[in-house]
């Protein structure tokens, strides 16, 4: 048989996960540590990511935490050397972190657009530029970029929101064709709505005014919202999918509830009702 020319993957694979100190970020950071790879949990909620590694410590695995602002430049830089530093060589960087203001893009002030912006889309460029040629020179690595099915199913009154992540996945797709035959996997993760704590800020009246317009709109078609677990295992399967095999684009929704009287689907509109 002709020898393979994909790397396998290593048995310790060093991660590092921006966004870690909550929601999609902590689960997959505590994913990842449970499947054996040592990790750099990267926020400005240092307080809460060291929350998170004690619970990853506890649990026999390895965890770090490193301040990381992705809307400073020297932030990601200082982060990115930190991590390399305290794991060697990085093999999974996992891009979650987000910000998000609501409003329309007619009422949303320059200023909260362009740091919407400056989070979801020039960070996650800041971190690809920070460890990303690495991962091509190893001809080994996996980046993933957790965004939103937001943009397939536009949603009201997230304007900023909306914009960068567009933005990101021309990105993530640029990536994909430039690094073709490198041996390093970008992957687009999209969520549909998820208990996370982004948008907790906003207070109860917003809250309530931007959902009602999702349901209005169709955005919203249950009451179910995904957790965090459920994402990052969509994370774990991008990093664990064989060399040799690519998920550039998964997309996680969230299950209806099951109803105590489900209709019934099984009669075919072009033959009579059975008896």
């Amino acid at each position: 048989m002709p020898r393979s020319r994909f790397v396998p993957h290593p048995p310790r694979r060093p991660a590092v996960v921006a966004g870690a100190s909550s929601g999609i970020g902590a689960a997959t950071a505590a994913a990842l540590a449970a499947a054996g790879h040592p990790v750099v949990l990267g926020a400005r909620r240092l307080d809460r990511c060291e929350e998170v590694a004690r619970a990853i410590r506890a649990a026999g695995g390895e965890a770090h935490v490193r301040r990381l602002d992705l809307a400073e430049a020297a932030s990601v830089e200082e982060f990115a050397h930190a991590a390399q530093d305290a794991l060697g060589p990085i093999d999974i960087l996992v891009s979650s972190a987000g910000h998000a203001v609501p409003g329309t893009a007619l009422g949303t002030s320059p200023k909260d657009f362009a740091h919407t912006v400056e989070v979801n889309l020039l960070g996650a460029h800041r971190l690809v530029v920070a460890l990303a040629p690495a991962m091509v020179r190893r001809h080994h690595g996996d980046l993933v970029f957790v965004s939103s099915d937001i943009l397939r199913i536009p949603r009201p009154l997230m304007a900023a929101y909306m914009a960068s992540k567009w933005g990101l996945d021309g990105l993530v797709r640029a990536l994909q064709l430039e690094l073709e035959g490198t041996g390093v996997r970008a992957t687009i993760i999209q969520p549909g709505q998820t208990l996370t704590g982004m948008g907790t800020d906003w207070g109860p009246d917003t809250t309530a005014a931007v959902l009602g317009e999702w349901i209005r709109f169709g955005a919203a078609r249950h009451s179910h919202f995904l957790r965090p677990p459920a994402v990052a295992a969509a994370v774990m399967a991008a990093v664990t999918t064989p060399p040799g095999s690519h998920l550039p684009l998964i997309e996680v929704q969230p299950e209806a509830p099951v109803t105590a009287d489900p209709p019934d689907r099984t009669d075919s509109p072009d033959r009579p009702p059975r008896p």
